[in-house]
């Protein structure tokens, strides 16, 4: 690969004459600057841009660690992310930390010794964890969906408690007796937290909350698939099931055709986030609303806020979801020969 000597060489001008042509930091002759242009084109050159970065202190790259890429969820925030950041001038280099906090760690480290002017995070593992990897970088930091104790940073997120009020309430006003939940992983903030939502919900309307009622998947449709078998076995099962995300109510949704259970005529269903696929599963699926592309965005700015106006006090979004009825769920109807 030709570098900035070979070019100057070809050119018959100094290299400080390329230099400058390159990064537009002086006047050039005519002559000299085509002479260079040409060489350039020629030798396929390519400046470094972490050359440039040691001199501007700015590499208009930005680093985004997220913990499951083949969530759809993610990618359509880091569509989001993208496209504001290429409005901007900015690139994005993705890393997936496979919900690994050792792996996610590793990630920081290696966007940080290649000079990312800012990172945007979905936190794997503890508070304490993420705290220690983020350490003294001083990297301006955006978070999404969860928060982190003490550290100065910006957050992007859903209200969770609200998605899953919104949700348990609507399968409540369907007249279903018996409303369970499919949940995340425990420790998961933004679980607990649509947890939390739907246990308001039952509270409010006076409906009795068993153990058998909360069942934990792992935001997989593997996992939703196996919570709803576990929750079919349950004598008698729920007339409704609150997932707390798609991709496990479309294993909810498999666990229940497989069974010879119909959804809705005996079974409604409510997911959260409203992916792609949600529209497309069989039957199309009622689910709570993130709006994915305006986290995303919403998160980009925020960090060109830090960079670019160099805002130092941390910024806290919040955002209403909504809930999308489909076709998964339908009024309660008393199963034949159950007691009034």
């Amino acid at each position: 690969m030709a570098n900035i000597k070979d070019v100057a060489l070809r050119a018959g001008v100094s290299v400080s004459t390329v230099s400058h042509v390159v990064n537009g930091t002086r006047f050039v002759s005519k002559e000299a600057r085509e002479s260079v242009e040409e060489a350039v084109r020629v030798l396929g050159y390519v400046p470094s841009a972490v050359a440039r970065s040691l001199k501007s202190n700015n590499t208009r790259t930005f680093g985004m660690v997220i913990p499951n890429n083949s969530n759809p969820y993610f990618a359509e925030i880091i569509q989001g992310v993208e496209e504001r950041c290429y409005a901007a001038g900015y690139n994005v280099i993705i890393c997936n930390s496979n919900d690994d906090p050792e792996r996610q760690a590793s990630y920081i480290r290696v966007l940080a010794e290649k000079r990312v002017d800012g990172l945007i995070l979905v936190v794997a593992g503890s508070d304490e964890m993420v705290r220690a990897t983020i350490g003294e970088l001083k990297i301006p930091l955006v978070l999404l969906d969860r928060a982190v104790a003490d550290l100065n940073c910006d957050l992007v997120e859903v209200d969770h408690v609200a998605g899953g009020l919104i949700a348990t309430r609507h399968l409540l006003e369907l007249g279903h007796p018996r409303v369970a939940c499919i949940s995340g992983p425990s420790g998961l903030s933004p679980s607990s937290q649509r947890n939390a939502g739907w246990k308001q919900a039952l509270a409010e309307a006076g409906v009795e909350r068993f153990d058998s009622d909360l069942v934990r998947g792992d935001f997989t449709p593997g996992g939703g698939y196996l919570a709803m078998q576990e929750l079919l076995r349950c004598a008698p099962p729920p007339s409704a099931v609150f997932v707390c995300n798609d991709l496990m109510a479309i294993g909810a949704l498999s666990a229940a055709r497989e069974a010879g259970v119909r959804v809705p005529e005996q079974l409604s269903i409510v997911g959260f986030d409203d992916i792609e696929l949600a529209a497309y599963s069989a039957p199309p699926l009622s689910t709570v609303v993130q709006p994915k592309l305006t986290i995303g965005t919403l998160a980009a700015e925020l960090l060109l806020e830090r960079v670019e106006a160099h805002r130092d006090t941390p910024r806290h979004v919040v955002l209403a979801p909504e809930l999308k009825t489909r076709s998964s769920t339908a009024p309660y109807r008393r199963p034949k020969g159950a007691h009034e």
